[in-house]
């Protein structure tokens, strides 16, 4: 999806939950959130690509150990480890979590959707082939309307109106 996903994980998220979460471009949650595989626990392999996933954000030995043991993380725990990207308190999540939802829809969407494929690519090209890569996205953005906007509210000092073209 060319678009920012955000996961708000307000409580359990195990097992294909849990890789739902992981498939989020941000993961938020409360702190009271508990997140694990649980797989093993239940005698089941994995699915939904968590097992790739997970190797990403928290390395392979780290994903490993929790596909093994079937643990299941405090908030805090899975912060550490980079399995999520913020742990806000429960009360406020949903705020918190629209608050960056709303930030990220009034932003370059065009924009958004190339720095998601240069992040795709990434994960599996070499350094050169990336940068061919990025060279032609920023070349595509810098003829969109939403760049000229943004140059435009640079200049006269405001927040730019992005548009998605």
């Amino acid at each position: 999806m060319p678009k920012p996903t955000i996961a708000m994980v307000n409580g359990h998220a195990v097992g294909a939950g849990l890789s739902l979460a992981l498939a989020c471009d941000i993961r938020i949650a409360s702190d009271r959130a508990k997140l694990g595989t649980v797989f093993r626990n239940v005698g089941f392999s994995g699915d939904f690509g968590g097992s790739y996933l997970l190797q990403k954000l928290c390395g392979i030995g780290k994903a490993r150990e929790l596909y093994f043991t079937g643990e299941i993380l405090q908030a805090d725990e899975a912060l550490a480890i980079g399995m999520v990207n913020r742990v806000v308190e429960h009360e406020r999540l949903a705020e918190e979590t629209m608050e960056l939802a709303t930030r990220l829809a009034s932003g370059p969407t065009l924009a958004y959707a190339r720095m998601k494929e240069n992040l795709n690519r990434a994960e599996t090209c070499d350094l050169l082939t990336l940068l061919d890569q990025e060279a032609l996205n920023m070349n595509l953005s810098a003829t969109s309307n939403d760049h000229r906007e943004a140059a435009k509210a640079f200049v006269e000092k405001r927040k730019p109106a992005f548009r998605g073209n």
